[in-house]
C-alpha cells in the first residue's frame, strides 16, 4: 500500500510540474481534441493571438487560420492521427484578434488514449513575424540592387518571362528597352566612384519617375539598365523611350554639382504569341543591338 501511494504521488507531482511547464511556457501551447478544437490553452498562447482563455476554449484551431492557409494547417494536424507520438510542423498564419495576421510555426503531436483520457493533440504555436521578415528582406537583396533598389538581372528575367508568357497565352506583344548612359566612365574618372554612385541613383529615380504601373525597370549592372514593357507594342515603346530622353535632358544637380547626363536607349520587340523560350534572349539582344546602334549614331 505504501508503495502504490508513493507511486501516485510521484505521478501526482510529475503531472503538476508538466502543467507548470505548460502554463509557463514562452511559446504558445495548447491542448485540444483530433478534431483542432481547443481545451486548454496557456498564457502565451492568449497573448500571441491577442484573445482571452474564454475566448480560445471551445474554438476550433481552423477558425483560427487564415482562410488561404488552412489546407497546410489541416494536413499537418490530419498527419498525426494515424501515428501516436508523431510530429507534424507547418508554418501559416492564425488570426489575431484585431484581425491581422500572425506568422506561426505549428508542431503537432498526438497522445495516444488513455484509461482516464480520450486521445488529444498538443499544438506548440511558435510566432515566426522576426524570422519571415528576415526572410524577406533577404529575398529582397537578393533580387534587387543593393545601390538604386531596382530589380537585378535575375528578377529582370523573371519578370520578362513573365510577360512573355503572358503574351504567348494572351496574343499580346511584349518590348524590351535597354538604357546605357553616355560618357559615364568620365563622370567617375572626374568626380570620384561616390559621385557616380549617385548619379547612377539619381538616374534610377528619373527613370522609374516615367514608368507606367505595368513597367519594370532594372539595373543589369554598371551604367546598364533596361525596361520590361508588358502588354506593349513599339509604337508605346517609343513613346516612353521618349519620355525618358525628356527626363533625362535636365542636368542632375549633385551636392551643388551639375552633370550633364547623356543616354543611348534600343528597344527589342517580341511579337503576339511568340514562343517564351526562343524570344527571351532574342528580344534582349535586338534592344541591345538597337541600343550600340543609337550610341553609334550620337557619337
Amino acid at each position: 500500500m505504501g508503495e502504490r501511494s508513493s507511486s501516485a504521488a510521484v505521478t501526482e507531482e510529475r503531472s503538476a510540474a508538466g502543467w507548470d511547464a505548460f502554463r509557463h511556457a514562452p511559446l504558445g501551447m495548447a491542448i485540444s481534441r483530433v478534431d483542432s478544437v481547443l481545451i486548454e490553452v496557456n498564457p502565451a498562447l492568449e497573448r500571441l493571438l491577442g484573445r482571452s482563455a474564454q475566448e480560445l476554449s471551445g474554438a476550433s484551431l481552423y477558425e483560427l487560420t487564415d482562410p488561404d492557409e488552412l489546407p497546410g494547417i489541416r494536413d499537418a494536424c490530419t498527419a498525426v492521427h494515424a501515428v501516436p507520438g508523431r510530429v507534424s510542423r507547418v508554418e501559416g498564419g492564425l488570426l489575431h484578434g484585431d484581425g491581422t495576421r500572425v506568422p506561426v510555426q505549428v508542431t503537432v503531436t498526438r497522445v495516444a488514449e488513455e484509461p482516464d483520457r480520450p486521445s488529444h493533440l498538443v499544438l506548440v504555436i511558435e510566432d515566426i513575424t522576426d524570422r519571415k521578415a528576415l526572410e524577406a528582406q533577404l529575398v529582397h537583396r537578393s533580387l534587387h540592387d543593393a545601390l538604386t533598389g531596382l530589380p537585378n538581372r535575375i528578377l529582370f528575367g523573371d519578370r520578362l518571362r513573365h510577360a512573355l508568357e503572358r503574351g504567348h497565352r494572351e496574343g499580346t506583344p511584349t518590348c524590351v528597352l535597354v538604357v546605357d548612359l553616355d560618357g559615364f566612365k568620365d563622370i567617375n574618372d572626374r568626380f570620384g566612384h561616390p559621385m557616380g554612385d549617385a548619379v547612377l541613383t539619381a538616374f534610377a529615380e528619373r527613370l522609374t519617375s516615367v514608368l507606367r504601373a505595368s513597367d519594370t525597370a532594372a539595373r543589369l549592372g554598371g551604367d546598364e539598365f533596361s525596361i520590361v514593357c508588358e502588354n506593349t507594342d513599339r509604337a508605346d515603346a517609343e513613346v516612353l523611350a521618349g519620355r525618358l530622353r525628356t527626363a533625362v535632358l535636365e542636368p542632375l544637380e549633385i551636392d551643388g554639382t551639375r552633370i550633364a547626363l547623356g543616354m543611348s536607349v534600343g528597344i527589342g520587340t517580341a511579337e503576339p504569341g511568340a514562343d517564351p523560350d526562343e524570344a527571351c534572349e532574342a528580344v534582349v539582344r535586338a534592344a541591345d543591338d538597337a541600343m550600340y546602334a543609337d550610341k553609334k549614331r550620337a557619337r
